[in-house]
């Protein structure tokens, strides 16, 4: 009997922080979706890159002047040498790739590597860094990710069933289906693309030469049409990757319904379907409050639905878990940055990709208005990395040193170098609220927030990505705004000064009995938004591949 298999291709997939093949919340989301299929014992097997430099370790000067490294990752350290290659025609020549295999439960995740022998230097190098080089790098990552990672899980022994491609890096995927004989309505019926923002960054576009040269007679001939087809504004001038995918999927879904909402105006008259991502659970609870759980919410690992039942929490044992967890990032900041956090201070955490829409320095925008509300009661960690070549991204960064410094008398400030997943735990759990002010509705997702209602932590956050889904303000967490989706920073960070001074403050002032109700009513909330929901509603997209 054939096994046939559903192929969840992602060009990042974050399993943990050593293997730093992911940048950021999309990848981390891949590896959280493939734990959850292994959870829920369903049929898929994962395929990315094998990115040797990875996203490179980020270093910070004293005035957050942010450089970066890229030490090798040691594929033996995480990955299992299968002993299978596959080879595709580029460039007049043979792209030979390796294949490594990195299993949870019974689900492989297949990694590419290009560090062969028989590669030329310029081929060897594809496989340096995720999101690095040129267009000429990129495309041809892609091209190994979709063509040659079809390849490549067909070599291990798997039959397809149906694809599932993580944004529109993986694109190529389909045209390899189709040369294998996929008629178009096999592939529409059988292919679910995920959309993951609507940042033009997010959506990589090639000149149609590029495209040509690099994929050859696999390149329909309808190709600019079928960009046109779904709606792609530059009317088929250069060659969109999530154009492409939308025309031939049958099914595409959003991340959040306010994201659903976006793409919807992206692609034409396609229908965009929201799931809402979700968190592993047990990924992303920090070990006291896993131990809480134990104790008080039985069966939770198995059935994270439990959380849901989080009033249950006796605020004795609820405080003694969540002390821990704050005592954990104190020691942790202490250690890296130097800053001494105070116990009895409200401790606000932002950690993210610092990208220029997230505005991770709005905060400082009024530095006296800040320093009066905040003095002696507040105090910040910050942490996250800007893209190597995102100069915006790296202003951010500095801002922040410069507020920091300004307010140092009176707010400590630390920014935690490198951000990776175990960071993410570190403040996720051991931060007071989760701060997040993006410009509206530029915010996919956010499944950070998510993480830290998980353990505890109430969100402060504007209305975008999962929040307007999760937010009860006042109850599990506070709204910044009224939902409005024009950019303008002084009403906003008004809008955040207002908040903590007159809404977060108070309630923090009444002690840690007031507070655990916020706590309790996070926790309650985060039920709704893992793992295990998600990848349910996935599955009557995988279940329909199959009729």
């Amino acid at each position: 009997m054939v096994h046939m298999s559903i192929a969840y291709l992602s060009a990042e997939v974050g399993f943990e922080s050593g293997l730093h093949t992911y940048s950021g919340g999309l990848g981390v989301l891949a590896g959280d979706h493939i734990k959850s299929a292994a959870d829920a014992g369903i049929d898929l097997i994962g395929c990315t890159l094998l990115y040797r430099e990875g996203y490179g370790r980020q270093h910070l000067d004293n005035h957050g002047n942010q450089t970066e490294t890229f030490s090798e990752i040691d594929p033996h350290e995480y990955l299992t040498d299968t002993g299978i290659e596959i080879s595709l025609p580029l460039d007049g020549t043979i792209l030979h790739s390796k294949i490594w295999v990195y299993k949870i439960k019974n689900i492989p995740t297949y990694f590419l590597d290009t560090r062969h022998p028989s590669n030329s230097s310029k081929h060897a190098s594809l496989g340096n860094r995720l999101y690095g080089g040129d267009d000429e790098t990129r495309i041809r990552q892609e091209y190994l990710l979709g063509v040659g990672g079809i390849r490549a899980l067909q070599a291990m022994g798997h039959d397809i069933l149906g694809l599932h491609l993580n944004e529109g890096h993986c694109t190529f995927a389909m045209f390899e289906m189709l040369h294998q004989g996929w008629t178009r309505e096999h592939l529409s019926n059988c292919c679910l693309f995920t959309t993951h923002t609507p940042v033009p960054a997010g959506h990589d576009r090639f000149e149609w030469n590029s495209v040509k040269e690099v994929l050859g007679k696999l390149l329909p001939e309808d190709a600019t049409n079928l960009c046109n087809s779904a709606g792609d504004p530059e009317n088929g001038r250069r060659c969109s990757m999530s154009h492409l995918a939308v025309a031939l999927s049958g099914p595409v879904n959003a991340v959040s319904n306010l994201n659903a909402w976006v793409a919807s105006s992206m692609f034409g008259e396609q229908h965009i379907s929201p799931i809402t991502n979700g968190v592993h659970h047990t990924t992303w609870t920090s070990p006291p409050m896993a131990e809480l759980f134990d104790e008080h919410l039985s069966g939770w690992r198995n059935k994270p639905t439990s959380l849901g039942h989080a009033g249950s929490i006796p605020t004795g044992g609820l405080l003694a878990a969540r002390e821990e967890c704050r005592t954990v990032l104190r020691e942790l900041v202490l250690a890296t940055t130097g800053v001494q956090l105070e116990q009895g201070r409200l401790t606000i955490g932002f950690a993210r990709r610092f990208a220029t829409y997230k505005r991770a320095n709005l905060i400082f925008r009024d530095i006296e208005r800040l320093r009066e509300i905040g003095s002696g009661k507040i105090q910040f960690v910050f942490a996250g990395k800007a893209h190597p070549r995102d100069e915006g991204g790296k202003q951010l960064i500095r801002d922040i040193f410069s507020g920091a410094t300004e307010v140092e008398n009176d707010i400590p400030i630390a920014f935690l170098e490198d951000y990776s997943m175990n960071t993410g735990l570190a403040m996720t759990s051991g931060v007071d609220i989760w701060l997040n002010n993006p410009i509206r509705p530029l915010e996919a997702s956010g499944t950070s927030g998510m993480k830290a209602a998980m353990n505890g932590v109430p969100n402060c956050s504007i209305l975008d990505g999962w929040w307007p889904e999760g937010c009860e303000h006042g109850v599990n967490g506070w709204a910044i705004g009224k939902g409005e989706d024009d950019r303008d920073d002084l009403r906003d960070v008004e809008y955040i000064y207002h908040t903590l001074e007159h809404e977060v403050l108070p309630i923090w002032r009444q002690g840690p009995n007031r507070w655990a109700d916020l706590m309790r009513a996070s926790i309650t909330t985060s039920a709704r938004f893992t793992g295990a929901r998600m990848i349910d509603e996935y599955r009557r997209f995988y279940e329909a591949f199959e009729k």
